[in-house]
């Protein structure tokens, strides 16, 4: 061993230096042993790392990119293969949920803690059957994915239950917090009482995590703008600076429509709203009223008047911070909220024809009341 010599001098043997010569021999071998031990500590993989190696047939020389999915690992590290293999040491000191990123777009969950050696196998041409071992809940969710391939399940309910199997079955494992994710809550209009109970399920560890404790607020804050809560009083300013309130619509049905210039997809869907405001402005008995997230005003007037949007506008200037936004649990552009002459959420994030079903609802409603009274009145 390097820095380590054995001299070996002639010398007159007796029981007694035979006896020492074997003492002295063995110190020697213990100390090599221990300086061996330490020296393959150091050499060998820091506490606080995990070695992640693999192979995946038809990536080539590409780069796989891993970058975190909250606060536990914020930032991005690269991966380069050669001949489709690869090897890496990370360094994490806790169980953090990261993407596996290809260059074509592609990801791929993975789970990394301290200690871990990774190892992933798979092919380009099929990203969603990577097998990933080396920990548990990579081991847990390479399974499910095998299993569905098998089953060769596609319908988006089947895939929702086998899913929420999972997280029943697996309630302190990360892959339900993935599972959930894709399953349930990355959809237009998620099941927020649905999203609710399966969280129920999970530890309290899970429930710890980033994540799961933003997604709770959120449902929070989506039970108090559920369909059939009433909406705080609410005062934004017009383009002229006058403020416009909820009682500026009474005894109407409004339909709040949430765009922004600066959103490509709000500005198309203007045109849905011009169709229904020229077939109802004559309707005493509904009103519309477009909110901008604009930042700038120049803009917010520029897009009313190239748009040409009639109808009453407002806008705070504040963005996604604007109040009446954060009252109604408004995450993506466009949204529409429609109201009851009270206040009463009645819809939200209605299509055209939606709209247009309830209107008419609205007004056979407004017809049956109107007999009635005519009745009343006769009697």
């Amino acid at each position: 061993m390097s820095g380590i010599s054995f001299l070996f001098t002639p010398k007159r043997t007796t029981f007694a230096a035979t006896y020492h010569e074997e003492e002295s021999r063995m110190k020697n071998i213990y100390l090599v042993c221990f300086l061996a031990i330490i020296l393959s500590a150091c050499g060998g993989k820091a506490p606080d790392t995990t070695s992640l190696s693999g192979e995946i047939k038809g990536l080539g020389n590409d780069t796989l990119y891993i970058y975190g999915t909250d606060k536990m690992y914020d930032r991005m590290d690269t991966l380069p293969a050669e001949n489709g293999r690869f090897s890496k040491t990370l360094s994490t000191d806790t169980l953090a949920a990261v993407w596996l990123l290809f260059s074509n777009g592609n990801r791929y969950p993975l789970f990394i803690d301290k200690g871990n050696d990774i190892q992933i196998k798979g092919s380009v041409a099929e990203p969603a059957s990577l097998e990933i071992t080396g920990n548990t809940p990579n081991e847990e969710l390479s399974a499910f994915q095998k299993e569905l391939k098998g089953l060769g399940i596609h319908t988006e309910k089947a895939l929702e239950e086998k899913a929420g199997d999972f997280i029943k079955e697996h309630p302190s494992s990360l892959a339900s917090i993935y599972l959930l994710d894709k399953y349930f809550v990355q959809k237009e209009q998620p099941d927020y009482t649905q999203i609710k109970k399966l969280t129920e399920y999970m530890t309290g560890e899970l429930k710890d995590r980033p994540y799961i404790d933003e997604l709770l607020n959120r449902i929070q804050e989506e039970e108090k703008a559920a369909i059939g809560k009433t909406i705080p009083y609410f005062r934004l300013p017009n383009a002229q600076g006058k403020q416009l309130s909820r009682s500026d619509f009474k005894d109407q049905y409004l339909l709040i429509h949430f765009w922004a210039s600066w959103d490509t997809t709000s500005c198309d869907s203007n045109a849905v709203y011009r169709r229904i405001y020229r077939k109802e402005q004559k309707n005493k008995k509904f009103a519309l009223l477009g909110v901008s997230l604009d930042i700038d005003k120049a803009n917010w007037q520029k897009a009313i008047e190239t748009d040409t949007l009639k109808w009453k506008q407002v806008c705070s200037l504040s963005g996604w911070d604007t109040e009446l936004v954060k009252q109604l649990a408004i995450r993506a552009l466009p949204a529409n909220v429609l109201l009851s002459p009270s206040g009463r959420i009645e819809g939200k994030g209605l299509s055209e024809k939606e709209i247009e079903k309830k209107l008419k609802d609205i007004e056979e409603e407004e017809k049956i009341k109107e007999k009635k009274e005519r009745e009343k009145r006769k009697r």
